[in-house]
């Protein structure tokens, strides 16, 4: 039996690098793609080569990473990087079993005649996460090897993160790519004219977006949520009608029964794509280890890991629970599971429409899960007690609540703000003096019970959160994201509402 030559390999990495020879450029396949918003921030990190550091691209299946990196380099090279120091490898092709790191970049030099000196260069490591000891070789690398910037990128975010941690202190900076934001979706589907920009002026003046036409803008929030967290799903309306096959089979089949499993040694499949499943058809909703382990005959012990694999694998989010007064319990017995993106609710079950039950809780994961894209993510806690509950508050430093959102797909309370009673209570209990509410297609800012109550269309909510967390990153200036959310869920007030709570 023959073996595979060296020369093969070598023909393979000029394959993957079409821009070393004329007309230097990116697969026009992939130059033809819209650019993500992340790229902005992402680009600045790769280029900044006063710190020795490899970056590291995390992120869930077919949220755009290899597109991510071909757009990169299609940058770097228009801004004047020699097309043959910049050099991409896919990892995980068959023909690259056994190569550690140090090997490809041997290959590499010598398919693009690198050198070890001169400009800097750029290596692109596509999905590493199966290569043994790569975060050793990788450290390695960025150690010898100084005039070069490493990328690597890999799906299994919970194995990377932790690689990261253990042993790239120091030496990686990682970077998450999450799904589609309801912004980015907007964008890549050119319909930013069904928005309008914040008006803060005068008595009425607002932090949010504004549309005219509600309609229109619903319309495609309700795609969004059913479809539109992967790139490619929402340009295919072909994927959109065999969503199971997509999504189910090709991404979350793919995480469950072999990433999981590979990565943690998971034996029993089936309870790990059970569970999952009970999570994903329960999205915002509260369960507890005690309940889930009670339905499904599963350990709690057992359950609190495959939960942990599930939110490191980011296909799901725990939400923490604290009571009317804002304070954590001792006992994290209960919590709320979110799926980071809404339309994996879809393709397990099947679209919902914007009238049906479960729709109001697939509303509330949308607008959950445009938050999983800031690091404010990790103060977000909802609230619960024996008579009452709030969806989102976020605790300021001192773990204090800083504001308060019920979520509503629903323009009743818009009419009947009196009847926020939960909200009212959390409010006062903890000081707020302003809190926020999403409804379904109307806008309004009246005074109930001694509160200002922001009422915002749900569409509207989720545009704008988007919108300034991404902005807020590329300005480098996280205090100002908090400011400027703060701003959204204070806003001004107009006169009271009348006694009888209606318009």
């Amino acid at each position: 039996m023959r073996e595979i030559p060296k020369d093969q390999v070598v023909r393979r990495i000029q394959a993957e690098n079409p821009w070393w020879r004329a007309p230097h450029t990116i697969n026009p396949a992939w130059d033809e793609m819209r650019r993500r918003d992340y790229l902005e921030l992402l680009f600045p990190l790769i280029t900044n080569l006063s710190v020795r550091r490899a970056v590291l691209l995390m992120g869930p299946r077919r949220v755009g990473k290899t597109v991510l990196l071909h757009h990169t380099v299609q940058e770097l090279i228009r801004d004047g990087v020699e097309p043959n120091r910049i050099c991409y490898v896919s990892v995980d092709h068959p023909l690259y079993n056994g190569c550690g790191l140090g090997d490809l970049l041997a290959l590499c030099r010598e398919a693009a005649a690198i050198s070890s000196g001169g400009s800097p260069a750029y290596v692109f490591f596509d999905e590493v996460q199966y290569l043994r000891d790569w975060e050793v070789h990788l450290k390695t690398l960025v150690d010898t090897e100084p005039h070069i910037r490493f990328v690597a990128s890999g799906s299994a975010a919970a194995a990377l993160k932790l690689k990261s941690n253990e042993s790239g202190a120091g030496r990686f900076t990682d970077f998450l790519l999450p799904p589609l934001t309801f912004c980015e979706y907007i964008g890549l589907l050119d319909k930013t004219n069904l928005l309008t920009a914040p008006d803060k002026s005068g008595p009425q003046g607002s932090a949010f977006f504004g549309t005219d036409d509600i309609e229109a803008l619903n319309t495609e929030f309700v795609k969004y949520l059913n479809f539109g967290g992967y790139p490619e799903v929402i340009f295919s309306p072909d994927i959109q009608d065999d969503l199971a096959r997509f999504i189910k089979s090709d991404i979350i089949d793919k995480v469950l029964l072999r990433d999981l499993p590979s990565l943690y040694g998971i034996q029993d499949i089936q309870e790990l794509n059970s569970l999952f499943t009970t999570l994903a058809f329960n999205t915002a909703n509260e369960v507890s280890l005690e309940g889930l382990s009670r339905n499904s005959g599963v350990a709690k012990n057992t359950l609190k890991r495959y939960i942990e694999y599930l939110e490191a694998a980011f296909l799901i989010r725990t939400v923490h629970r604290i009571d009317r007064r804002g304070r954590r319990f001792q006992r994290a017995n209960f919590f709320k599971v979110y799926l980071t993106n809404p339309s994996i609710r879809s393709a397990l079950f099947s679209p919902l429409n914007d009238t049906d039950d479960a729709f109001g809780d697939l509303a509330e994961t949308g607008a959950f899960s445009q938050w999983f894209h800031a690091d404010v993510r990790t103060t977000l806690r909802y609230a619960r007690w024996p008579k009452g509950e709030v969806d989102i508050v976020c605790l300021n430093d001192e773990q204090r609540p800083a504001w308060a959102v019920e979520v509503k797909w629903t323009d009743r309370f818009v009419d009947k703000p009196h009847e926020l009673n939960n909200l009212f209570e959390f409010s006062a209990a903890n000081g707020q003096s302003k809190v926020l509410v999403t409804s379904k297609s109307r806008s309004r800012v009246v005074v109930s019970n001694g509160i200002e109550v922001k009422f915002i269309p749900v569409s509207l909510y989720c545009y704008t959160v988007g919108y300034n967390i991404i902005r807020g990153r590329q300005s480098r200036n996280l205090a100002t994201i908090g400011s400027d959310l703060e701003k959204l869920h204070s806003p001004t007030v107009l006169p009271p509402e009348p006694a009888t709570g209606m318009s």
